[in-house]
């Protein structure tokens, strides 16, 4: 890939095509790939698939990036969590709406004092 967006991934757009089957897993396109590209699966994030009419044909994204430690730092947080790459943080319900209604009682930079529970 000579065109290639970011410096430490790759984006592509993938047709998967499988008659005779329902559609196929992501792990397995993941493992495909790999072994196309000549890197691990731990690198590569597949997402967005669609099935087209019929069940034949599946079209989806794809990103490769360069290292594990450059998925952890620049991606966006949801994807390498699929992957039980990043551990979310997970906060109860009650604290994220009263953290919500004291950011609502402030005005601009101190919002982020009050969300933090810094009154």
């Amino acid at each position: 890939m000579t065109n290639r967006l970011y410096t430490s991934r790759e984006i592509m757009v993938i047709d998967v095509l499988h008659p005779g089957k329902a559609t196929v897993s992501k792990t397995e396109i993941r493992k495909k790939i790999a072994k196309m590209y000549k890197t691990t699966p731990d690198v590569i994030f597949v997402f967005g698939f669609r099935t087209h009419f019929g069940g034949i044909k599946t079209t989806g994204f794809d990103m490769i990036c360069d290292s594990l430690d450059y998925a952890n730092k620049n991606e966006l947080k949801h994807r390498p969590a699929r992957y039980v790459l990043y551990e979310k943080k997970k906060t109860s319900r009650k604290q994220r709406k009263e953290c919500k209604d004291r950011e609502k009682k402030v005005r601009g930079t101190a919002k982020a004092n009050a969300g933090a529970g810094k009154n």
